[in-house]
Protein backbone atom coordinates (compact mmCIF):
# COMPACT_ATOMS: atom_id res chain seq x y z
CA UNK A 1 0.00 0.00 0.00
CA UNK A 2 1.45 3.38 -0.98
CA UNK A 3 2.06 5.92 1.75
CA UNK A 4 1.62 9.67 1.78
CA UNK A 5 4.73 11.27 3.23
CA UNK A 6 4.65 14.97 4.07
CA UNK A 7 8.13 16.52 4.05
CA UNK A 8 7.96 19.77 6.05
CA UNK A 9 10.99 21.97 5.52
CA UNK A 10 11.69 20.44 2.12
CA UNK A 11 14.00 23.30 1.18
CA UNK A 12 16.66 21.51 3.23
CA UNK A 13 18.98 20.38 0.44
CA UNK A 14 20.90 17.72 2.34
CA UNK A 15 18.17 16.16 4.46
CA UNK A 16 15.29 16.21 2.01
CA UNK A 17 17.36 14.73 -0.82
CA UNK A 18 18.87 12.05 1.44
CA UNK A 19 15.59 11.01 3.05
CA UNK A 20 13.65 10.91 -0.23
CA UNK A 21 16.41 8.79 -1.78
CA UNK A 22 16.32 6.39 1.20
CA UNK A 23 12.53 6.04 0.99
CA UNK A 24 12.59 5.51 -2.78
CA UNK A 25 15.26 2.80 -2.26
CA UNK A 26 12.90 0.87 0.07
CA UNK A 27 10.73 -1.67 -1.84
CA UNK A 28 8.06 -1.73 0.87
CA UNK A 29 7.54 2.01 0.33
CA UNK A 30 7.34 1.85 -3.47
CA UNK A 31 4.75 4.14 -5.00
CA UNK A 32 4.77 6.58 -2.11
CA UNK A 33 3.44 10.10 -2.54
CA UNK A 34 5.84 12.84 -1.42
CA UNK A 35 4.16 16.12 -0.44
CA UNK A 36 6.99 18.64 -0.16
CA UNK A 37 6.33 21.81 1.82
CA UNK A 38 8.56 24.80 2.49
CA UNK A 39 8.22 28.56 2.87
CA UNK A 40 11.13 29.14 0.49
CA UNK A 41 9.71 28.94 -3.02
CA UNK A 42 12.88 28.66 -5.18
CA UNK A 43 14.38 25.88 -3.06
CA UNK A 44 11.06 24.07 -2.86
CA UNK A 45 10.55 23.99 -6.65
CA UNK A 46 14.11 22.82 -7.23
CA UNK A 47 13.63 19.98 -4.74
CA UNK A 48 10.30 19.07 -6.35
CA UNK A 49 11.92 18.86 -9.77
CA UNK A 50 14.84 16.82 -8.42
CA UNK A 51 12.48 14.38 -6.70
CA UNK A 52 10.57 13.86 -9.92
CA UNK A 53 13.83 13.24 -11.76
CA UNK A 54 14.83 10.63 -9.16
CA UNK A 55 11.61 8.71 -9.78
CA UNK A 56 11.88 9.03 -13.57
CA UNK A 57 15.60 8.24 -13.91
CA UNK A 58 15.31 5.15 -11.70
CA UNK A 59 12.10 3.88 -13.25
CA UNK A 60 10.21 4.02 -9.95
CA UNK A 61 6.50 4.48 -9.26
CA UNK A 62 5.37 7.30 -7.03
CA UNK A 63 4.52 10.96 -7.03
CA UNK A 64 6.35 14.13 -5.93
CA UNK A 65 4.57 17.45 -5.61
CA UNK A 66 5.20 20.68 -3.71
CA UNK A 67 3.11 23.27 -1.92
CA UNK A 68 3.52 26.34 0.26
CA UNK A 69 0.44 25.21 2.22
CA UNK A 70 1.52 23.10 5.19
CA UNK A 71 -2.00 21.91 5.95
CA UNK A 72 -2.43 20.65 2.40
CA UNK A 73 0.81 18.70 2.65
CA UNK A 74 -0.25 17.13 5.96
CA UNK A 75 -3.82 16.29 4.89
CA UNK A 76 -4.26 12.45 4.90
CA UNK A 77 -0.52 11.91 5.50
CA UNK A 78 0.72 8.63 6.98
CA UNK A 79 4.06 10.14 7.98
CA UNK A 80 5.15 13.73 8.58
CA UNK A 81 8.90 14.28 8.33
CA UNK A 82 10.04 17.57 9.88
CA UNK A 83 13.39 19.22 9.03
CA UNK A 84 12.63 22.90 9.55
CA UNK A 85 15.10 25.68 10.31
CA UNK A 86 12.97 28.68 11.21
CA UNK A 87 14.65 31.90 10.20
CA UNK A 88 17.24 30.12 8.10
CA UNK A 89 20.77 31.42 7.88
CA UNK A 90 19.76 35.02 8.69
CA UNK A 91 18.52 34.07 12.15
CA UNK A 92 21.51 31.75 12.53
CA UNK A 93 23.81 34.73 11.99
CA UNK A 94 22.35 36.38 15.10
CA UNK A 95 22.65 33.09 17.02
CA UNK A 96 26.38 33.01 16.36
CA UNK A 97 27.61 36.60 16.02
CA UNK A 98 25.85 38.32 18.94
CA UNK A 99 27.00 35.80 21.60
CA UNK A 100 30.52 35.94 20.16
CA UNK A 101 30.68 39.65 20.98
CA UNK A 102 29.94 38.72 24.60
CA UNK A 103 32.69 36.09 24.64
CA UNK A 104 30.47 33.04 24.03
CA UNK A 105 32.31 31.23 21.24
CA UNK A 106 30.14 28.57 19.56
CA UNK A 107 31.19 26.02 16.95
CA UNK A 108 27.77 24.58 15.96
CA UNK A 109 25.24 26.71 17.91
CA UNK A 110 22.17 24.56 17.18
CA UNK A 111 21.64 22.51 20.34
CA UNK A 112 22.58 24.38 23.52
CA UNK A 113 24.11 27.76 24.24
CA UNK A 114 22.44 31.03 23.23
CA UNK A 115 22.22 29.81 19.63
CA UNK A 116 20.51 26.54 20.47
CA UNK A 117 18.12 28.21 22.92
CA UNK A 118 16.98 30.86 20.45
CA UNK A 119 16.75 28.27 17.67
CA UNK A 120 14.47 26.24 19.94
CA UNK A 121 12.29 29.26 20.66
CA UNK A 122 11.90 29.79 16.91
CA UNK A 123 11.16 26.14 16.15
CA UNK A 124 8.96 24.97 19.03
CA UNK A 125 5.80 27.01 18.21
CA UNK A 126 6.00 25.82 14.60
CA UNK A 127 6.43 22.19 15.68
CA UNK A 128 3.40 22.47 17.97
CA UNK A 129 1.37 23.93 15.09
CA UNK A 130 2.47 21.03 12.86
CA UNK A 131 1.34 18.59 15.53
CA UNK A 132 -2.06 20.31 15.77
CA UNK A 133 -2.41 20.15 11.99
CA UNK A 134 -1.68 16.42 12.22
CA UNK A 135 -4.34 15.93 14.88
CA UNK A 136 -6.88 17.59 12.61
CA UNK A 137 -5.84 16.51 9.11
CA UNK A 138 -3.46 13.53 9.01
CA UNK A 139 -4.55 9.91 9.01
CA UNK A 140 -5.30 8.42 12.43
CA UNK A 141 -2.09 7.17 14.00
CA UNK A 142 0.15 9.26 11.71
CA UNK A 143 3.66 9.63 13.10
CA UNK A 144 5.92 12.67 13.15
CA UNK A 145 9.57 11.90 12.40
CA UNK A 146 11.30 14.96 13.83
CA UNK A 147 14.80 15.99 12.68
CA UNK A 148 14.90 19.67 13.68
CA UNK A 149 17.42 20.88 16.25
CA UNK A 150 17.66 21.56 19.13
CA UNK A 151 16.37 18.00 19.23
CA UNK A 152 15.95 17.53 22.98
CA UNK A 153 14.31 20.90 23.71
CA UNK A 154 12.02 20.54 20.68
CA UNK A 155 10.90 17.05 21.65
CA UNK A 156 10.52 18.02 25.31
CA UNK A 157 8.12 20.77 24.23
CA UNK A 158 6.23 18.42 21.89
CA UNK A 159 5.84 15.98 24.77
CA UNK A 160 4.33 18.75 26.92
CA UNK A 161 2.07 20.33 24.32
CA UNK A 162 0.72 17.54 22.13
CA UNK A 163 -0.51 13.99 22.11
CA UNK A 164 0.65 13.27 18.56
CA UNK A 165 2.90 10.25 18.16
CA UNK A 166 6.38 11.56 17.42
CA UNK A 167 10.00 10.51 17.58
CA UNK A 168 13.13 12.64 17.34
CA UNK A 169 15.83 11.24 15.08
CA UNK A 170 19.56 11.92 14.97
CA UNK A 171 22.56 10.14 13.43
CA UNK A 172 24.98 10.70 16.32
CA UNK A 173 25.00 7.06 17.42
CA UNK A 174 25.50 5.69 13.89
CA UNK A 175 28.39 8.02 13.10
CA UNK A 176 30.03 7.42 16.48
CA UNK A 177 29.89 3.67 15.83
CA UNK A 178 31.87 4.34 12.64
CA UNK A 179 34.57 5.97 14.76
CA UNK A 180 34.57 3.18 17.36
CA UNK A 181 34.77 0.59 14.59
CA UNK A 182 37.86 2.27 13.11
CA UNK A 183 39.54 2.92 16.45
CA UNK A 184 39.00 -0.64 17.70
CA UNK A 185 39.52 -2.33 14.30
CA UNK A 186 36.27 -4.29 14.39
CA UNK A 187 33.41 -4.30 11.85
CA UNK A 188 30.68 -1.84 12.74
CA UNK A 189 27.87 -4.37 12.24
CA UNK A 190 29.52 -6.73 14.75
CA UNK A 191 29.46 -4.23 17.63
CA UNK A 192 26.89 -4.86 20.35
CA UNK A 193 25.99 -1.73 22.27
CA UNK A 194 23.46 -0.10 24.58
CA UNK A 195 23.19 3.67 24.74
CA UNK A 196 21.27 5.92 27.07
CA UNK A 197 21.20 9.64 27.82
CA UNK A 198 19.98 12.69 25.96
CA UNK A 199 20.40 13.79 22.37
CA UNK A 200 23.98 14.84 21.64
CA UNK A 201 24.96 13.46 25.06
CA UNK A 202 24.15 9.77 24.76
CA UNK A 203 26.48 7.41 26.61
CA UNK A 204 27.67 3.98 25.46
CA UNK A 205 26.75 1.96 28.54
CA UNK A 206 27.64 -1.34 26.90
CA UNK A 207 30.18 -1.76 24.11
CA UNK A 208 31.16 -5.27 23.02
CA UNK A 209 32.45 -7.29 20.09
CA UNK A 210 31.40 -10.95 20.17
CA UNK A 211 31.17 -10.87 23.95
CA UNK A 212 34.47 -8.98 24.45
CA UNK A 213 34.33 -5.64 26.21
CA UNK A 214 35.64 -3.01 23.78
CA UNK A 215 36.18 -0.34 26.41
CA UNK A 216 39.77 -1.36 27.34
CA UNK A 217 40.83 -1.16 23.69
CA UNK A 218 39.03 2.16 23.17
CA UNK A 219 40.66 3.65 26.27
CA UNK A 220 44.07 2.45 25.11
CA UNK A 221 43.86 4.05 21.66
CA UNK A 222 42.60 7.34 23.06
CA UNK A 223 45.86 7.65 24.98
CA UNK A 224 47.73 7.70 21.67
CA UNK A 225 48.31 11.24 20.35
CA UNK A 226 47.30 10.44 16.77
CA UNK A 227 43.87 9.20 17.94
CA UNK A 228 43.34 11.70 20.76
CA UNK A 229 44.06 14.59 18.38
CA UNK A 230 40.96 13.80 16.28
CA UNK A 231 38.55 14.09 19.21
CA UNK A 232 40.21 16.03 22.02
CA UNK A 233 37.05 17.16 23.79
CA UNK A 234 35.27 13.83 23.52
CA UNK A 235 38.51 12.13 24.55
CA UNK A 236 38.86 14.32 27.65
CA UNK A 237 35.27 13.73 28.77
CA UNK A 238 35.83 9.99 28.19
CA UNK A 239 38.97 10.02 30.33
CA UNK A 240 37.38 11.89 33.23
CA UNK A 241 33.81 10.51 33.18
CA UNK A 242 34.60 6.91 32.22
CA UNK A 243 32.10 6.43 29.37
CA UNK A 244 32.22 7.30 25.68
CA UNK A 245 29.71 9.76 24.29
CA UNK A 246 27.97 10.18 20.95
CA UNK A 247 28.98 13.74 20.10
CA UNK A 248 32.01 15.11 18.32
CA UNK A 249 34.42 17.69 19.67
CA UNK A 250 32.71 20.57 17.84
CA UNK A 251 29.33 19.76 19.35
CA UNK A 252 30.34 18.60 22.80
CA UNK A 253 32.67 21.52 23.45
CA UNK A 254 29.58 23.77 23.60
CA UNK A 255 27.59 21.73 26.12
CA UNK A 256 30.10 21.84 28.98
CA UNK A 257 32.04 24.70 30.61
CA UNK A 258 35.61 23.45 30.31
CA UNK A 259 36.80 23.87 26.72
CA UNK A 260 35.54 27.09 25.06
CA UNK A 261 35.41 29.58 27.95
CA UNK A 262 38.77 31.23 27.21
CA UNK A 263 41.57 31.35 24.67
CA UNK A 264 43.62 28.79 26.59
CA UNK A 265 40.85 26.20 26.36
CA UNK A 266 40.11 26.95 22.71
CA UNK A 267 43.75 26.70 21.69
CA UNK A 268 44.30 23.49 23.63
CA UNK A 269 41.13 21.53 22.81
CA UNK A 270 39.30 23.19 19.89
CA UNK A 271 42.15 23.85 17.47
CA UNK A 272 41.08 21.45 14.70
CA UNK A 273 39.41 23.03 11.63
CA UNK A 274 35.72 23.00 10.77
CA UNK A 275 33.52 20.81 13.01
CA UNK A 276 36.57 19.79 15.02
CA UNK A 277 36.07 22.93 17.08
CA UNK A 278 36.50 25.95 14.81
CA UNK A 279 34.49 29.00 15.81
CA UNK A 280 31.28 29.36 13.76
CA UNK A 281 31.97 26.25 11.69
CA UNK A 282 28.33 25.31 11.15
CA UNK A 283 27.18 28.89 10.53
CA UNK A 284 29.89 29.43 7.91
CA UNK A 285 28.99 26.12 6.22
CA UNK A 286 25.28 27.05 6.14
CA UNK A 287 26.08 30.51 4.78
CA UNK A 288 28.22 29.00 2.02
CA UNK A 289 25.46 26.55 1.04
CA UNK A 290 22.83 29.31 1.09
CA UNK A 291 24.95 31.58 -1.09
CA UNK A 292 25.58 28.80 -3.60
CA UNK A 293 21.88 27.93 -3.69
CA UNK A 294 20.92 31.53 -4.36
CA UNK A 295 23.41 31.78 -7.23
CA UNK A 296 22.61 28.47 -8.88
CA UNK A 297 20.84 25.16 -8.31
CA UNK A 298 23.37 22.76 -6.72
CA UNK A 299 20.96 19.87 -7.30
CA UNK A 300 21.64 20.17 -11.04
CA UNK A 301 25.08 18.67 -10.39
CA UNK A 302 23.76 15.94 -8.05
CA UNK A 303 23.28 12.42 -9.31
CA UNK A 304 19.72 11.11 -9.28
CA UNK A 305 20.91 7.52 -9.06
CA UNK A 306 19.43 5.67 -6.09
CA UNK A 307 21.69 3.06 -4.52
CA UNK A 308 22.14 2.02 -0.90
CA UNK A 309 20.23 3.70 1.89
CA UNK A 310 22.06 6.12 4.19
CA UNK A 311 22.52 5.68 7.94
CA UNK A 312 19.43 7.81 8.64
CA UNK A 313 16.73 5.90 10.52
CA UNK A 314 13.72 7.42 8.75
CA UNK A 315 13.13 4.93 5.92
CA UNK A 316 13.82 1.93 8.15
CA UNK A 317 11.23 3.08 10.70
CA UNK A 318 8.65 3.60 7.97
CA UNK A 319 9.45 0.16 6.56
CA UNK A 320 8.99 -1.45 9.97
CA UNK A 321 5.68 0.31 10.58
CA UNK A 322 4.36 -0.72 7.18
CA UNK A 323 5.61 -4.34 7.08
CA UNK A 324 5.79 -5.30 10.75
CA UNK A 325 9.45 -6.27 10.38
CA UNK A 326 10.98 -4.98 13.67
CA UNK A 327 13.67 -2.33 13.51
CA UNK A 328 15.85 -1.27 16.45
CA UNK A 329 17.06 2.32 16.60
CA UNK A 330 17.87 5.19 18.97
CA UNK A 331 14.82 7.35 19.66
CA UNK A 332 14.38 10.76 21.24
CA UNK A 333 11.18 10.47 23.26
CA UNK A 334 9.51 11.83 26.37
CA UNK A 335 11.02 10.25 29.45
CA UNK A 336 8.15 8.19 30.83
CA UNK A 337 10.49 6.40 33.23
CA UNK A 338 12.88 5.01 30.59
CA UNK A 339 15.89 6.55 32.37
CA UNK A 340 15.06 6.55 36.04
CA UNK A 341 17.59 9.10 37.30
CA UNK A 342 16.66 11.79 34.77
CA UNK A 343 13.49 13.91 35.18
CA UNK A 344 10.20 12.48 33.98
CA UNK A 345 8.89 14.45 31.04
CA UNK A 346 12.28 15.53 29.74
CA UNK A 347 13.52 14.20 26.39
CA UNK A 348 15.78 11.16 26.53
CA UNK A 349 17.51 9.19 23.79
CA UNK A 350 17.02 5.47 24.33
CA UNK A 351 16.87 2.24 22.32
CA UNK A 352 13.48 1.72 20.69
CA UNK A 353 11.76 -0.70 18.33
CA UNK A 354 9.36 0.00 15.49
CA UNK A 355 6.90 -2.52 14.04
CA UNK A 356 3.35 -2.56 12.73
CA UNK A 357 2.07 -1.92 16.27
CA UNK A 358 3.93 1.39 16.51
CA UNK A 359 6.97 2.75 18.33
CA UNK A 360 8.25 1.06 21.49
CA UNK A 361 10.94 2.83 23.56
CA UNK A 362 12.79 0.53 25.97
CA UNK A 363 13.72 0.82 29.64
CA UNK A 364 17.36 1.72 30.36
CA UNK A 365 17.22 2.29 34.11
CA UNK A 366 19.79 4.41 35.92
CA UNK A 367 22.69 6.05 34.16
CA UNK A 368 26.02 6.08 35.98
CA UNK A 369 25.67 9.03 38.39
CA UNK A 370 28.39 11.12 36.76
CA UNK A 371 26.76 10.68 33.34
CA UNK A 372 23.33 11.58 34.69
CA UNK A 373 24.81 14.66 36.39
CA UNK A 374 26.30 15.93 33.14
CA UNK A 375 23.03 15.30 31.28
CA UNK A 376 21.14 17.25 33.94
CA UNK A 377 23.19 20.39 33.29
CA UNK A 378 21.76 20.35 29.75
CA UNK A 379 18.26 19.20 30.69
CA UNK A 380 17.85 22.20 33.01
CA UNK A 381 18.44 24.47 30.02
CA UNK A 382 16.10 22.44 27.81
CA UNK A 383 13.25 22.65 30.34
CA UNK A 384 13.54 26.43 30.59
CA UNK A 385 13.89 26.77 26.81
CA UNK A 386 10.70 24.80 26.19
CA UNK A 387 8.81 26.84 28.77
CA UNK A 388 10.04 30.12 27.27
CA UNK A 389 9.09 29.01 23.77
CA UNK A 390 5.62 27.79 24.77
CA UNK A 391 4.70 30.73 27.01
CA UNK A 392 6.55 33.70 25.51
CA UNK A 393 8.01 34.48 28.94
CA UNK A 394 11.14 36.59 28.42
CA UNK A 395 12.38 35.90 31.95
CA UNK A 396 12.38 32.15 31.23
CA UNK A 397 14.36 32.92 28.09
CA UNK A 398 17.02 34.80 30.05
CA UNK A 399 17.08 32.11 32.73
CA UNK A 400 17.58 29.38 30.13
CA UNK A 401 20.64 31.17 28.75
CA UNK A 402 21.87 31.89 32.29
CA UNK A 403 21.79 28.17 33.09
CA UNK A 404 23.74 27.24 29.95
CA UNK A 405 27.09 25.83 31.18
CA UNK A 406 29.29 27.59 28.62
CA UNK A 407 27.54 30.96 28.84
CA UNK A 408 27.63 30.84 32.64
CA UNK A 409 31.39 30.23 32.51
CA UNK A 410 31.91 33.35 30.39
CA UNK A 411 29.28 35.98 31.22
CA UNK A 412 27.83 37.71 34.26
CA UNK A 413 24.07 37.66 34.76
CA UNK A 414 23.90 41.28 33.67
CA UNK A 415 25.77 40.53 30.46
CA UNK A 416 23.51 37.54 29.76
CA UNK A 417 20.42 39.71 30.12
CA UNK A 418 21.88 42.34 27.78
CA UNK A 419 22.91 39.68 25.23
CA UNK A 420 19.46 38.05 25.26
CA UNK A 421 17.81 41.43 24.75
CA UNK A 422 20.01 42.10 21.72
CA UNK A 423 19.29 38.65 20.28
CA UNK A 424 15.54 39.01 20.84
CA UNK A 425 15.44 42.36 19.07
CA UNK A 426 17.43 40.90 16.18
CA UNK A 427 15.04 37.94 15.77
CA UNK A 428 11.59 39.33 16.56
CA UNK A 429 10.13 38.46 13.16
CA UNK A 430 10.71 34.75 13.89
CA UNK A 431 9.58 34.87 17.54
CA UNK A 432 5.87 35.84 17.47
CA UNK A 433 5.23 34.44 20.95
CA UNK A 434 7.32 37.32 22.37
CA UNK A 435 5.41 40.00 20.46
CA UNK A 436 5.33 43.22 22.44
CA UNK A 437 7.48 41.73 25.22
CA UNK A 438 10.89 43.07 26.09
CA UNK A 439 13.64 41.84 28.36
CA UNK A 440 13.60 44.27 31.24
CA UNK A 441 17.05 45.53 32.25
CA UNK A 442 18.02 45.19 35.87
CA UNK A 443 19.46 48.39 37.37
CA UNK A 444 23.11 48.54 38.34
CA UNK A 445 23.40 49.62 41.95
CA UNK A 446 26.11 52.22 42.39
CA UNK A 447 27.90 51.49 45.66
CA UNK A 448 29.75 54.56 46.97
CA UNK A 449 33.25 53.92 48.30
CA UNK A 450 32.27 54.90 51.84
CA UNK A 451 29.30 52.49 51.97
CA UNK A 452 29.43 49.99 54.83
CA UNK A 453 27.33 46.79 54.78
CA UNK A 454 24.36 46.64 57.12
CA UNK A 455 25.25 44.86 60.34
CA UNK A 456 22.75 42.02 60.79
CA UNK A 457 23.23 40.41 64.23
CA UNK A 458 23.29 36.65 64.21
CA UNK A 459 24.08 34.31 67.09
CA UNK A 460 26.27 31.61 65.45
CA UNK A 461 25.75 29.22 68.34
CA UNK A 462 21.98 29.57 68.12
CA UNK A 463 22.03 29.06 64.36
CA UNK A 464 24.18 25.93 64.69
CA UNK A 465 22.00 24.63 67.51
CA UNK A 466 18.86 25.02 65.45
CA UNK A 467 20.49 23.36 62.51
CA UNK A 468 22.06 20.34 64.15
CA UNK A 469 20.31 19.97 67.51
CA UNK A 470 17.44 17.94 66.11
CA UNK A 471 19.85 15.65 64.31
CA UNK A 472 21.85 15.03 67.49
CA UNK A 473 18.75 14.37 69.55
CA UNK A 474 17.43 11.92 66.95
CA UNK A 475 20.48 9.67 67.08
CA UNK A 476 19.83 6.27 68.68
CA UNK A 477 21.09 5.85 72.27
Amino acid sequence: MSQKIAMIGAGSVVFCKTLMSDIMATPALAGSEFALMSRTEPKLRRMEEFGRRMLRDNGLPGRVWATLDRREAIRDADFVVVMIQVGGVDAFEVDYKVPLRYGVDQCIADTLGPGGIFRGCRAIPVLVDIARDMEELAKPGAIMLQYANPMAANCLALGKATGVSFVGLCHGVQTTLDLISRYCSVPKDEITYTCGGINHMDWFLRLEHKGRDLYPALREVFERPEYYKNEKVRGEVFRHFGYFMTESTGHLSEYVPWFRKNRKGLDLYCDEPSFGGESGAYYHWCRTVADKFSARDPLQAESTRIEERSVEYCSYIMEALVTGKPFRFMANVRNDGYISNLPRGCCVEVPAFADDAGLHPTFVGELPPQCAALCLTNINVQILTAEAALTGDTERLVQAVAMDPLTAAVCTLGEIREMCSEMLEGQRRWLPQFEGAKIAPKPVIDIPPYCEPVDVPLDPALAIGKRFGTLVESQPA
